[in-house]
C-alpha cells in the first residue's frame, strides 16, 4: 500500500479528522463504535436535541465515518467500517497510555 495521498484523498481525511475534532461528534463516533446506536440513544446519553444530534450524524455519515441502517422507521448508526473502529480504538489506546505514562 503506498503511503503517498493525492490531493483529493489529503482533502478528504483533513476533512475527517476535523469532524472528529468536535468533542461533541467525536463522542457521537465514539458511542457508536463497537455498537449500533440509534438516534433516541445517542440524544439521551449525550445530551443533545434530536434534531442536533441529527445534524452530526448527517455529517459524519457524509465523511463515511458512519453509516446507518433502516428498520422501519428506526435508523440506526455504527462505524462505517473496520478501519474507523480500528483508528479509533487505536487512539483511545493510546491517549490512554499516553495519560498512564
Amino acid at each position: 500500500m503506498s503511503t503517498e495521498l493525492s490531493l483529493d484523498q489529503r482533502q478528504a481525511l483533513a476533512e475527517m479528522f476535523a469532524l472528529l475534532g468536535d468533542p461533541t461528534r467525536l463522542g457521537i463516533v465514539l458511542r457508536c463504535r463497537h455498537r449500533r446506536r440509534s438516534v433516541s440513544e445517542i440524544a439521551d446519553a449525550s445530551g443533545l436535541s434530536m434534531s442536533l444530534v441529527s445534524h452530526h450524524l448527517r455529517l459524519l455519515r457524509t465523511a463515511a465515518l458512519l453509516k446507518v441502517e433502516r428498520e422501519g422507521r428506526h435508523a440506526y448508526y455504527s462505524v462505517a467500517d473496520a478501519h474507523v473502529e480500528h483508528m479509533l480504538d487505536d487512539m483511545v489506546g493510546h491517549v490512554q497510555h499516553t495519560n498512564d505514562a
